[in-house]
């Protein structure tokens, strides 16, 4: 057997342990469809003959492939999610929260309480926690927070910084970048009217 052209790996420990119950209770020649609304997406077939060793006549060694894995703590219907991993390309997994693995690199999660996100934190130590505000219509997405609020009653941009040297950098590189979108240049961001927030982990 040959992998496929382009294929990708990824180490069962980075799947939620339900679907790895699926993978392990797959006997020889049986496979696992993957389905969206009913759509078949992809196919899942042991290549060990249910061992859990390598077949020997595998024809390819297995190498591991450093996909990221991103949960999501806001409600996010099938259709959103499938847009936001399309986005992100194939290097990317979104997953709800509740089926995303405790090892997920990045949790997305709405304006949210202190202790929430303690709460948070404490389920995935291992992710990248990002508090994210974000609405599309078409895609019946809403959650806004304060600094929405504050962009769109006329706030040019909104920065966070750690100390004071790092906001004068962070000040200097929105006020440049605003210049140079003035003069007809580039700000090699998607949305100039706004500054990244500086989140630390």
């Amino acid at each position: 057997m040959t992998t496929p052209t382009g294929a990708r790996h990824i180490d069962v420990t980075r799947l939620p342990e339900d679907v790895v119950a699926l993978i392990d209770a797959l006997g020889p020649g049986e496979g696992l469809v993957v389905t969206r609304d009913g759509a078949p997406l992809a196919e899942v077939s042991r290549t060990d003959g249910g061992t859990g060793a390598p077949r020997e006549d595998a024809g390819w060694a297995p190498s591991v492939h450093d996909v990221t894995v991103v949960a999501t703590a806001m409600k996010l219907s099938s259709s959103a999610r499938a847009s936001l991993s399309a986005a992100l390309g194939g290097d990317y997994i979104v997953l709800d929260l509740h089926a995303a693995p405790s090892t997920a690199d990045v949790l997305l999660v709405p304006p949210s309480s202190p202790q929430l996100i303690g709460q948070l934190r404490a389920l995935f130590p291992k992710a990248r926690v990002i508090v994210t505000e974000v609405e599309d219509d078409g895609l019946d997405v809403g959650y806004g927070g304060p600094v929405r609020r504050m962009l769109d009653a006329g706030a040019d941009g909104y920065l966070t910084s750690t100390s004071v040297p790092r906001l004068a950098r962070q000040l200097d590189h929105d006020v440049t970048r605003h210049r140079r979108l003035a003069a007809g240049g580039t700000g090699g961001e998607i949305e100039p009217s706004t500054s990244t927030p500086d989140l630390p982990r």
